[in-house]
């Protein structure tokens, strides 16, 4: 999973409308990344991007609309996860994308992050595209299960995915630390061998939900 708010501009045939929608995405893209979520205005955006402030508003309406409208459309990209023979590969190519786009200045995906906690809007979007790229990433999964990697009865990819990519958040985004080399490698063996001893098992998982509910009726 690349990072699901690294964005690149969008350059979608489709007319006047889809030429605005881009000219107005790429200058969201760099007023968020030059003056932050503080800085960002509804006619700075304008201005960059080169059309009447009023076309802004009654597209976009606010800041919140713009800050959704960028998330969505890095979704709109047309990325596929990585497939290099197996699961650690696939997952250390995943972390190097993910360091990268972290790590960069100014990191766009690190501006909108933060953005997402000033607007509800930008929030709801940012949860629906984090849902999709799990998701589209679930192959990775699927494919060392069917190579033989990972036990048959394997089927939570997302916590396998969160615990392989967590780790990059953390000291990036967290402790903002400097990218270590290693740490795409080393978080995904980590996950990988994790996952090969059943750390993410859906049958370890149904036997806790189990024992709780009995728990929880005997009280």
């Amino acid at each position: 999973m690349t990072d699901p708010l690294e964005t690149r501009t969008d350059r979608r045939p489709g007319g006047r409308t889809a030429r605005i929608r881009a000219q107005v995405l790429d200058a969201v893209r760099a007023e968020l990344a030059e003056r932050g979520h503080e800085g960002l205005t509804m006619e700075g955006v304008a201005t960059r991007a080169g059309v009447h402030r009023a076309t802004v508003y009654r597209r976009w309406r606010d800041v919140g609309g713009l800050l959704a409208d960028v998330i969505a459309a890095a979704g709109e990209i047309d990325w596929q996860p990585p497939d290099t023979g197996s699961l650690r590969g696939d997952l250390t190519a995943l972390n190097h994308e993910i360091q990268e786009s972290l790590f960069v200045q100014p990191s766009l995906a690190v501006a909108l992050m933060a953005a997402s906690f000033h607007s509800e809007q930008a929030a709801r979007a940012q949860t629906r595209l984090w849902t999709d790229r799990y998701a589209q990433c679930e192959i990775l999964v699927e494919r060392a299960v069917e190579r033989g990697e990972l036990p048959a009865h394997h089927a939570d990819a997302r916590s396998l995915l969160i615990a392989a990519t967590a780790p990059l958040y953390h000291q990036l985004v967290l402790l903002r630390a400097d990218p270590d080399p290693q740490l795409p490698e080393r978080a995904a063996e980590a996950a990988v061998l994790a996952a090969a001893g059943g750390a993410f098992s859906v049958r370890r998982e149904e036997s806790v939900r189990s024992r709780r509910r009995g728990a929880n009726a005997s009280v």
